[in-house]
């Protein structure tokens, strides 16, 4: 294991299944940083997770998080300050209602392991990405 250093990327470096901007930070054996952006009034595509769980932080724009887990189920208002969980096997889905984009940095725990990891599921609004 050596030391990481990069820089936030002007590009994406991939295209998340749910249809967000990835733009990968630093990653170890044991978890991995990305920075997320799905576009002004843009709706991600509903996911669900194998073997990963999450933890966003926002920075910018506002939108709401929809996650669905075993019984319970929520909307929230997400925007620069909020974080959010998405433990392993938990139905979410994510949308901006700003006229910037909506942008948040998250720990993938492990780190992502691949194609195959994410599922896509029935959310609860249409997705436009």
């Amino acid at each position: 294991m050596s030391f990481a250093t990069n820089r936030l990327g002007e590009l994406p470096d991939a295209t998340a299944p749910d249809g967000s901007e990835v733009r990968v930070l630093c990653s170890t054996s044991r978890g991995s940083l990305a920075h997320f952006t799905l576009p002004p009034h843009a709706v991600s595509r509903a996911m669900a997770h194998r073997s990963v769980e999450e933890v966003w932080y926002f920075v910018s724009g506002r939108g709401q998080m929809w996650r669905r887990w075993h019984d319970r189920e929520e909307v929230v208002d997400v925007e620069p300050g909020v974080a959010i969980s998405i433990p392993v096997g938990a139905r979410f889905q994510f949308r901006s209602v700003s006229p910037e984009p909506l942008t948040a940095v998250g720990t993938t725990m492990p780190p992502w392991p691949g194609d195959g990891e994410a599922f896509a599921v029935d959310g609860i609004w249409e997705p436009t990405v």
